[in-house]
């Protein structure tokens, strides 16, 4: 049995993860305040922490920051309301074990609990300077697993394969990755491997020495050379021929190679991330792709989603995309249902070059439907209201639940469950606000809590 400090306002949440403790049979400490919760991590007792990033004095990290000078062995686990990348980065910087993400599930929560408690938590280094300019954006289910997995590959040094189709930001991510970690002072060099045919690839990326070929007139370091130190991204790696692969994985389990034409070993010492928009499974189960190869590559996988999977990132992405463009032009709301109705097959690509387009034709302060390209603008006039979309999703899912003999009572508490999920994230997290913000009685509000997680309880639980 273990003591758990549960630093956490919200008095109704500390409540439920204090339960979930005992339930796995520890003692659970709870604190409202941050400067009351670094007291108690100073003290040294408790066996591991859950901490809120949103306290009412002090923020999450400067709690962990502090405690990290006088209790460096206890292990911390983030909770935050508003899961993004930087948050995610700096706490696993400073150390924090884990990294959760609410509404929480109190099952993951028991479930991290028991990983953290059985595991030797070594902190990760404190952040030496300002983060660099790259930044990912979203608040999407899928890219919070996304940015969890960023934060992991930070803090060490294996290489990084990032997976997923064309133009969904595998190379801002690759610049991320780099930007966050140790080798931040150092050279960042990317090389885009699809574009080039074999013997020019070859060069490019080992270099060459004078003589090689024909216009070979002098040496020249190639990309692993000019990344020395740091950081080399190989975008599209499933494109690269046999030869090439062969070369590659001698450098990357000796990290030596020779220049093309040349005999002489050079020794280079630098991180190694690399990105497809292929299954390399299958690739090497087709025999294009090196197996060897393919597992040294494969160390830390993260797979980046589809921008139709993140609609919800859309409206903020479309307005960084125009800040960075320096338009300071807002987007209608008309234009913005638009933009989340379009099924983006070209991923951020075709929403940066549809916001570009949008741009050089509006004459005004706001752009409009049809100031977006000609595609975007018919499937907007064409496209169902929110409410008639609502219903036809809604009129799909009653059929099938009718067809597996659910009664009413079922499918009604699983739509209210759905909603209260929903809403619970948009206020925070906090069941209080989210009572105040819609009128409903906080008793009643957390019965239905209650109900909508089940027998193992939420965070409105008592």
């Amino acid at each position: 049995m273990s003591e758990i400090l549960i630093i956490e306002d919200e008095s109704s949440l500390a409540s439920a993860l204090a339960s979930a403790c005992q339930r796995l049979g520890h003692t659970a400490r709870t604190c409202g305040s941050g400067t009351t919760g670094l007291q108690a991590l100073r003290a040294g007792t408790a066996a591991l922490a859950l901490l809120d990033i949103g306290l009412p004095d002090l923020s999450g990290l400067e709690v962990l920051k502090s405690a990290r000078a006088s209790s460096p062995a206890t292990p911390v686990v983030i909770i935050t309301a508003h899961g993004n990348l930087e948050n995610a980065v700096a706490a696993r910087q400073l150390g924090a074990a884990a990294y959760l993400v609410k509404p929480l599930d109190l099952r993951e929560v028991q479930q991290t609990i028991t990983q953290v408690l059985a595991a030797t938590t070594q902190p990760a280094p404190a952040p030496k300077g300002e983060a660099g300019r790259a930044q990912l954006v979203g608040v999407a289910p899928a890219m919070q697993r996304v940015f969890a997995e960023i934060a992991h590959a930070t803090t060490g040094d294996a290489p990084v394969l990032l997976t997923g189709p064309t133009g969904v930001g595998k190379t801002l991510a690759a610049r991320v990755i780099h930007e966050h970690s140790a080798r931040a002072g150092a050279p960042f060099v990317a090389l885009h491997c699809g574009a080039l045919p074999e013997q020019l690839l070859e060069s490019e990326l080992f270099g060459h020495v004078k003589g090689a070929f024909t216009g070979a007139l002098t040496d020249r370091e190639g990309h692993i050379e000019r990344a020395r130190g740091g950081t080399l991204f190989l975008d599209e790696i499933g494109d690269i021929s046999g030869t090439v692969q062969a070369k590659l994985l001698r450098f990357v389990e000796e990290r030596a190679f020779s220049r093309v034409g040349g005999r002489e070993d050079i020794r280079v010492e630098l991180r190694l991330i690399t990105a497809t928009n292929k299954n390399l499974r299958d690739e090497v189960a087709a025999g294009r792709f090196r197996e060897d190869l393919f597992y040294r590559l494969h160390v830390l996988e993260i797979g980046m989603p589809p921008l139709r999977e993140r609609r919800a990132d859309i409206e903020s992405l479309a307005r960084n995309f125009l800040r960075s463009a320096g338009r300071s032009l807002a987007l209608g709301p008309e234009t913005v249902l638009a933009l989340q109705a379009h099924e983006w097959p070209g991923n951020l690509r075709e929403l940066r070059n549809a916001l570009e387009h949008a741009a050089a034709v509006c004459t005004g302060p706001v752009i409009l439907p049809q100031h977006l390209p000609r595609e975007l603008r018919e499937q907007a006039e064409h496209a169902p209201g929110a409410e008639q979309r609502l219903a036809t999703v809604l009129a799909e899912w009653l059929d099938q639940r009718l067809a597996e003999k659910a009664d009413y009572d079922a499918m009604h508490d699983a739509i209210e469950g759905m909603a209260l999920r929903h809403l619970l994230a948009r206020f925070d997290g906090k069941p209080t606000v989210l009572a105040r913000e819609t009128n409903m009685n906080r008793v009643t509000l957390r019965k239905k809590l209650n109900a909508a997680h089940g027998p193992e309880g939420g965070e409105g639980e008592e």
